[in-house]
C-alpha cells in the first residue's frame, strides 16, 4: 500500500459529512461489545474444556490404579511390587500428569481473557461512546448559531424592505402634499433611515457569511477531525487488547508445548524391554519340567511296556512305519520351507519397523504368525513321523523292506461291500474305507492298518475275481465259531429257557434278521445300456454259521428290498412275479429291478409290453418280456426266519466284477414305452474322486446316463445309481 505525505481528515474532504461520520464511529464503538463477547465466550470454552481434561485425567488415574499390580507385574507375581510401576505404566502417568497441567493452563487462560480484555473493552466501550455523544452535542450547538445568524440576517432585510417602502410612500406624499417644504423634511428623513437599516443589513450580511465561513471550514472540520480521532482512538485500544490476548494464547501455548516436550522425552525413556524385566525380576520362580509319560498297564490286563512283535504286530507296524517314512521327507522338506519363510518374514518384519519398508506392520505380523503355525503344525508332522520310525526301527528293525504294499485309495461304498481282512460289511452312512487300485484289495478304514503288505500287483478281471473269493472264504473263515470255548473262558451251562421275545411276531427282530441275512437289492449299474438291458446273475452265496448277535433294525429303505423278506401284501389277490433279466431304468416312471427279484404285479401289460410293478417300496414300469409271473404260493410255505442265517457275500469290485464270476444274458427286446425320453449316455475318459456330496466319482470307462450338457460353467450332470449329481465336463465325452 503507497505511503501519504498527509493523511486525508474528514474535515478537509467530507466538509458537511458530520451525520453519516457520526453514524460510523457509533458502530464501531458498538462493535466493540460484539468483541468483548467473543472473548467472554471464548473463556467460558476454555474453562469448560479444563474441567473436561481434568475429569478425563481423573478417571484414567483411578483406572491404573486398579490395574497399576496386574499390568506390571501380572496376576500371580512372585514378588510383590510394592509402591513399583512399570516403565510403560509410568509414561501412562507423565501422559495423564501433563494432561492436568495443560487444563490448568486453559483455566488461567480463561480467566485472563476476561479480565485483561473483555473487562477493559466494557469499560473503553462506555467511555468512547460518552466521548461520541460530546462530539455530536457540539456539532449540534454549532449548526444552531449557524441557522441564528441566518435568521438574524433574515430579519434584518426584512427591516430594510420596510425602510424602502417607507422611503417610496413619503415619496409620493411630498408630490401631492400642500406643504411640499415639511412633505420633503420627511422624505429626507425617511431616505437617511432607510440607508442606516441598508448599511445595518449589508453588515449583517458580511457577518452572517463570515460566521458561515467559520463554521464550514474551521469549526465543524474540528469537530469532525476530533470524531476521526477518537475512532481511531477506538482502532489503537482494540489492537492493544488484542495483543494482550493474543499473548495470553501464546503464553498458554508455550507452557502446553513445553509440557509436551517433557512428554515426549519420557516417551523416549519407555523402552519396550523394561516391562518385560520388570515383570520378569517379579514372576521368577523354580521351574520343574512335567516328568515324561510311561506306560501304564491296564487294571484289568496286567502286561509290561514291552512291544508286542507277534506277525499281526508286525503287520501293523509295517503299515504304520511304512506310512511313517513314506511322509517324512515330505515333511522335513516343507518344514525347512516354512522355516525360511518364517525367516524371511522376521526380516520384513525389522525392516519395516526401521522404516526401511513401508508396510503394515499389524498385517506383517499377522502374516507371521499365521506362517509360523502352519510351520508348528508340520513340524509336529515331521517329529512324529520321525519318532514313529525310530521307535518301529528299534525293536523290529526296518520291517518295510521288500514288502508289497497295497496301492489303497479312500472310497465310499454306497453299495453292500465286505471287508476282505475281518470279513465285516462296509456300509452305511459312513461307508469309508479302501480300494487298493492294482489288485482290488477292499477294506474298512479301521482294517487298513491290519491289511499285510501282500499285493500280488496289477490283476486283470478274471484274477481279481479269483483273488476277491479266496479273501472272501478266508475273511468267512475268521467269523465260524468255534466249537468249544476258548481255552480260559469255562463253558456255560446250556440255557433251559426258550424264546422270551417271539421273533415272529416282533418286527425289530424280523428287521434285525433281514439285516443280517440279506444285502440291500438297490444295486446302481456300473455301465448302463445304450440300446437293450442286460442281466447280470447273482454271486454264489457262502454259506458261513455265524453266532447270532443283537443288530439295530436297518432304514425302512433297505428293510422292503432285501432278498428273502417277505413283502407286506395288501390281499391273497395280489400276482407275484420274478425278474428274469436285470433291467435299468431308462426314463421316469421305469423301475430298475435286478434279475432274479421277486416283485408284485400292480397292473398287467395291457398290450404296450409294459406292466407296473412294485419291488420293494418302490413301484414302476418294466417290459413285460422281463417277468414271470408266478403263482401265489400257500400260507404254509412263506419262508421262515431262523436266528442263524448265511452272511452274504460282497457285491461290490473295483473291477466292476462279482465274487463267483458273472454270466450276462441278454433279455429280449423291449417295446419302446410311449412318451418315454431318448436318452442320451457319457463315458468317463479319467477317473476323477468326488470333492463334495454334489459330485460323482468315477473311474476311466464308467458310463452314465447324460442329464444336462456342460452349461459352460465347466460342469456336466450325469445320472448314477438313480442320483443326479455333477462330474468335471472335460473328464467325459458323450456315446
Amino acid at each position: 500500500m503507497a505511503e501519504v505525505d498527509v493523511a486525508p481528515t474528514f474535515g478537509s474532504e467530507l466538509k458537511d459529512g458530520f451525520k453519516p461520520a457520526n453514524a460510523w464511529v457509533a458502530n464501531g464503538i458498538a462493535w466493540l461489545d460484539d468483541i468483548q463477547s467473543f472473548y467472554r465466550e471464548r473463556s467460558a470454552i476454555e474453562k469448560e474444556y479444563s474441567t473436561k481434561l481434568n475429569a478425563l485425567a481423573k478417571k484414567y488415574f483411578e483406572k491404573k490404579a486398579k490395574k497399576s499390580t496386574s499390568l506390571s507385574v501380572g496376576d500371580t507375581p512372585t514378588m510383590t511390587p510394592g509402591s513399583l510401576e512399570s516403565a510403560s505404566l509410568t509414561t501412562w502417568t507423565t501422559h495423564l500428569t501433563t494432561l492436568e497441567s495443560r487444563a490448568e493452563e486453559h483455566d488461567r487462560y480463561g480467566n485472563e481473557l476476561v479480565t485483561k480484555v473483555a473487562d477493559p473493552l466494557k469499560v473503553i466501550s462506555g467511555r468512547f461512546e460518552e466521548l461520541r455523544k460530546r462530539h455530536v452535542e457540539y456539532a449540534e450547538r454549532l449548526e444552531k448559531e449557524r441557522e441564528s445568524s441566518y435568521a438574524d440576517l433574515r430579519k434584518q432585510k426584512t427591516k430594510y424592505d420596510a425602510a424602502c417602502q417607507e422611503v417610496e410612500s413619503k415619496r409620493k406624499k411630498t408630490e401631492s402634499s400642500f406643504d411640499k417644504a415639511k412633505a420633503q423634511s420627511s422624505f429626507q428623513q425617511q431616505i437617511h433611515e432607510m440607508n442606516n437599516v441598508k448599511n445595518t443589513y449589508l453588515i449583517a450580511i458580511n457577518v452572517t457569511n463570515k460566521q458561515k465561513e467559520k463554521y464550514y471550514h474551521e469549526y465543524l472540520p474540528e469537530v469532525m477531525d476530533s470524531l476521526q480521532d477518537l475512532s481511531e482512538f477506538r482502532t489503537i485500544k482494540l489492537n492493544s487488547l488484542w495483543t494482550v490476548a493474543a499473548n495470553l494464547e501464546t503464553n498458554m501455548l508455550q507452557q502446553s508445548l513445553g509440557q509436551i516436550q517433557h512428554l515426549t522425552q519420557e516417551i523416549t525413556r519407555n523402552q519396550p524391554h523394561l516391562d518385560s524385566m520388570m515383570y520378569i525380576r517379579h514372576n521368577m520362580g523354580a521351574f520343574q519340567e512335567p516328568a515324561d509319560k510311561v506306560f501304564e498297564p491296564s487294571p484289568v490286563w496286567h502286561d509290561d511296556e514291552s512291544m508286542a512283535i507277534d506277525d499281526p504286530a508286525k503287520v501293523y507296524l509295517r503299515n504304520v512305519l511304512n506310512k511313517s517314512k513314506s511322509q517324512l521327507g515330505e515333511l522335513r522338506r516343507e518344514v525347512d520351507k516354512k522355516r525360511r519363510e518364517v525367516e524371511g518374514m522376521k526380516r520384513t518384519k525389522q525392516n519395516v519397523r526401521d522404516g526401511r519398508e513401508q508396510k503394515d506392520e499389524v498385517a506383517v505380523i499377522a502374516q507371521l504368525f499365521m506362517i509360523q503355525e502352519d510351520l508348528h503344525q508340520a513340524d509336529r508332522k515331521r517329529l512324529t513321523a520321525e519318532v514313529e520310525t525310530s521307535t518301529i526301527t528299534s525293536v523290529v528293525g526296518d520291517v518295510t523292506l521288500g514288502a508289497r504294499n497295497h496301492n489303497f485309495k479312500s472310497q465310499t461304498f454306497k453299495i453292500p461291500t465286505n471287508c476282505d481282512l475281518c470279513g465285516e460289511r462296509i456300509w452305511g452312512l459312513s461307508a469309508k474305507g479302501f480300494d487298493c487300485r492294482d489288485c482290488g484289495y477292499t477294506c474298512h478304514s479301521k482294517c487298513e492298518m491290519k491289511v499285510p503288505a501282500e499285493c500280488p500287483g496289477e490283476l486283470n478281471k478274471e484274477e481279481r475275481k479269483k483273488m476277491k473269493q479266496e479273501r472272501q472264504e478266508a475273511a468267512n473263515a475268521l467269523l465260524k465259531p468255534s466249537s468249544g470255548p476258548p481255552d480260559h473262558v469255562a463253558e456255560l451251562p446250556a440255557l433251559g429257557r426258550s424264546e422270551t421275545i417271539s421273533s415272529v411276531n416282533s418286527g425289530y427282530a424280523a428287521s434285525a434278521q433281514r439285516s443280517m441275512t440279506s444285502p440291500s437289492e438297490e444295486t446302481p449299474p456300473e455301465i448302463p445300456s445304450a440300446t437293450r438291458p442286460t442281466s447280470i446273475a447273482p454271486a454264489a452265496s457262502t454259506t458261513t454259521v455265524r453266532k447270532n448277535r443283537v443288530v439295530a433294525p436297518p432304514p425302512s429303505a433297505y428293510i422292503s428290498e432285501l432278498p428273502g423278506s417277505v413283502p407286506s401284501s395288501n390281499g391273497s389277490s395280489e400276482k407275484k412275479g420274478k425278474m428274469l433279466y436285470t433291467f435299468e431304468a431308462g426314463a421316469d416312471g421305469e423301475l430298475s429291478v435286478q434279475e432274479g427279484r421277486e416283485l408284485v404285479i400292480l397292473e398287467p401289460d395291457t398290450g404296450s409290453g409294459w406292466i407296473k410293478v412294485r419291488a420293494g417300496y418302490k413301484e414302476g414300469l418294466v417290459p413285460a418280456s422281463y417277468v414271470e409271473v408266478l403263482a401265489a404260493p400257500p400260507p404254509s410255505l412263506a419262508p421262515q426266519h431262523t436266528g442263524q442265517s448265511a452272511r452274504p457275500p460282497s457285491t461290490y469290485s473295483n473291477s466292476g466284477s462279482s465274487i463267483g464270476g458273472t454270466i450276462k444274458k441278454k433279455g429280449p427286446a423291449v417295446a419302446p414305452r410311449r412318451g418315454a425320453k431318448k436318452l442320451k449316455y457319457a463315458e468317463a475318459l479319467y477317473d476323477y474322486t468326488a470333492q463334495s456330496d454334489a459330485e460323482h466319482s468315477m473311474t476311466e470307462g464308467e458310463r452314465f446316463v447324460l442329464i444336462k450338457e456342460d452349461p459352460g460353467d465347466g460342469w456336466a450332470e450325469v445320472e448314477k445309481g438313480g442320483v443326479t449329481k455333477s462330474v468335471p465336463a472335460s473328464y467325459i465325452q458323450a456315446v
